[in-house]
């Protein structure tokens, strides 16, 4: 049979859940924006309130993506292929440098 290879998301769950929090923390400083009563919104649920759950709002969502992704589970055969890399850098010489190349350029 043949083993069909499992897919790589680039969120984990723990990146959706920030997310999804985010997005929850963004909808009620908008909704807190509108419920504002005073003229033009300048009270302080519009002016002072609603703004700062924003950007509360946006630094969760942030975070959310450039957190690591967490809960993802390595197969077997990338754990050894990632030892087999790791043993192969270790144990093998420095490389000799190599002398820089002429400029392909003539100066006048």
């Amino acid at each position: 049979m043949e083993q069909r290879p499992s897919p790589h998301f680039a969120f984990g769950p723990r990146n959706y859940r920030l997310m999804f929090i985010g997005l929850a923390v963004l909808v009620a400083g908008f909704i807190t924006m509108t419920l504002d009563t005073a003229d033009y919104g300048l009270g302080f649920l519009g002016i002072t309130l609603g703004p700062i759950l924003l950007v509360i709002g946006f630094i969760i969502e942030f975070f959310a993506i450039m957190a690591k992704p967490g809960g993802q589970i390595s197969t077997p055969a990338e754990a050894t292929s990632v030892e087999a890399a790791s043993v192969a850098s270790v144990s093998s010489a420095p490389a000799a440098p190599t002398p820089a190349a002429r400029p392909t350029y003539k100066r006048s």
